[in-house]
C-alpha cells in the first residue's frame, strides 16, 4: 500500500503536465477580426476628402452593426458621393433601422442617389412609419414632385404633407420653421398662406435671408416679376457684399433668361465667397452655356482641387472634357474616380 501511494501521485502529475502541454499546444478557434478603433474616423476622412479607396472603406463602415447612430448617420452624408448598386442596398436597408436618426439620414441620401422617378417607390412606404420625424423626411425628399411622380403614394404623402403643416404652423416664433412653411405651401401652390407665413418669418428675423429668397421666388410663381425684382434689389442695396444675395440674383436672371447678367452676378458671389463651391459650380454652368467652356472647365478644375469627392463636378467637368475632344484629361478624371469608387456607374460608359 504505501508503495503504491507514490505511483498514483506520479500518475497523477504525468495527467496534469499532459493536459497542460495539451493545452498549450492547442489552438484556440480564430475570431473574426475587429476593426481597429480609429478605422471609423479615417473611414470617414477618406470619404469626405475623395481618397482612393473611399468608397470601400465607406461601404465596410456601414456594414458594421456596432456603430452607434450619430455615427452611422454622418456616413449617409458621404454617401451620395460612391453611388453603386451596393450603396442604395445599404441606404435601403437602413430604412428599417431601429434608430430614426438613421432612417431620416438613409432617407436624405437616398434622396440624392435617386433620379425623382425612383424616388417615390423607395421612399413611398415610410410616408407610414411609426416616428413623425421620418415621415416629414421622406415629405423633404418628394417635394417639388408632381402627382404622377409620386404615383401610388400620392394620397399618404398629402396626408403627411398636411400634418407637417399643421406643426410648422405652431411654430410662429421660429424663422426657419415659417420659411419651410412657406416652401411647403408653395409646393400646394397656397400662395396667400406661404405668403404669410414668410410675413411671420420676416418679423422674427427682418434680416432673414432665406426668408427674403423664398418671398422672390414666391411673388415669381404669382407672375409677379416686378415686384420680385424689386424684393431682390431693396435686400442687395443694404447688403451689397452679400455673397448669398449676389448669387439669388444671378438665379433670378438665368430664370428671366438673362445669362450674361446672371453670369456677372455669379462670378460676384464666388468673388465674395471663393469656397463656396456650389456658387462656383452654378458660374461653370453659366460659363458652359455662354460657350466660355475653358473658363467653366477651369472653375470645375478649381472646384476638384479643393473637393476631390465632389462627384456631381467631376462628372459634369468630364461631359466638357469629352465635348472638346480632350480624352486625355478625362482619362484622368475617369482614372482618379476609379481609384475612389470602381463602382461608379459613369465608369461604364468609358469614353
Amino acid at each position: 500500500m504505501p508503495r503504491r501511494r507514490p505511483l498514483l501521485i506520479a500518475l497523477s502529475l504525468l495527467i496534469l503536465v499532459s493536459g497542460v502541454i495539451g493545452y498549450l499546444w492547442h489552438t484556440p478557434q480564430a475570431t473574426p477580426p475587429s476593426l481597429p478603433a480609429h478605422s471609423y474616423a479615417k473611414a470617414l476622412r477618406q470619404a469626405h476628402d475623395g481618397l482612393p479607396g473611399a468608397a470601400r472603406v465607406l461601404y465596410q463602415q456601414l456594414q458594421r452593426d456596432d456603430l452607434p447612430a450619430i455615427r452611422r448617420a454622418a456616413l449617409y452624408a458621404e454617401l451620395p458621393n460612391y453611388p453603386s448598386p451596393l450603396a442604395l442596398k445599404l441606404a435601403k436597408a437602413d430604412l428599417e433601422h431601429g434608430d430614426p436618426m438613421v432612417r431620416r439620414a438613409a432617407v436624405a441620401s437616398i434622396h440624392r442617389l435617386l433620379p425623382a422617378a425612383q424616388r417615390s417607390l423607395v421612399l413611398g412606404p415610410l410616408l407610414e412609419d411609426d416616428e413623425q420625424s421620418v415621415r416629414f423626411a421622406v415629405v423633404d425628399a418628394l417635394l417639388g414632385l408632381d402627382p404622377d411622380a409620386i404615383g401610388l403614394y400620392f394620397g399618404p404623402f398629402q396626408e403627411v404633407l398636411e400634418q407637417y403643416e399643421q406643426v410648422l404652423e405652431q411654430q410662429p416664433e421660429d424663422a426657419a420653421a415659417q420659411v419651410h412653411l412657406a416652401r411647403l405651401y408653395m409646393h400646394e401652390q397656397a400662395y396667400e398662406q406661404a405668403a404669410q407665413a414668410l410675413q411671420r418669418s420676416l418679423a422674427v428675423a427682418p434680416q432673414g435671408l432665406d426668408a427674403l429668397a423664398m418671398q422672390v421666388r414666391l411673388l415669381e410663381r404669382q407672375g409677379q416679376h416686378d415686384a420680385s425684382r424689386d424684393v431682390l434689389a431693396k435686400a442687395l442695396a443694404l447688403r451689397p457684399d452679400s455673397a448669398f444675395l449676389q448669387y439669388e440674383l444671378g438665379l433670378w436672371l438665368a430664370r428671366h433668361e438673362q445669362q450674361e447678367y446672371a453670369l456677372l452676378a455669379f462670378a460676384r458671389a464666388v468673388e465674395l465667397e471663393p469656397d463656396n463651391n456650389d456658387y462656383r459650380y452654378t458660374l461653370a454652368q453659366t460659363l458652359h452655356q455662354l460657350e466660355q467652356v475653358e473658363a467653366a472647365q477651369k472653375q470645375l478644375e478649381t472646384v476638384l482641387s479643393r473637393q476631390p469627392a465632389n462627384r456631381k463636378a467631376r462628372v459634369l467637368l468630364i461631359q466638357y472634357w469629352k465635348e472638346t475632344g480632350q480624352l486625355q484629361n478625362v482619362q484622368v478624371l475617369l482614372a482618379e474616380l476609379e481609384r475612389q469608387n470602381p463602382d461608379d456607374p459613369v465608369l461604364q460608359q468609358g469614353l
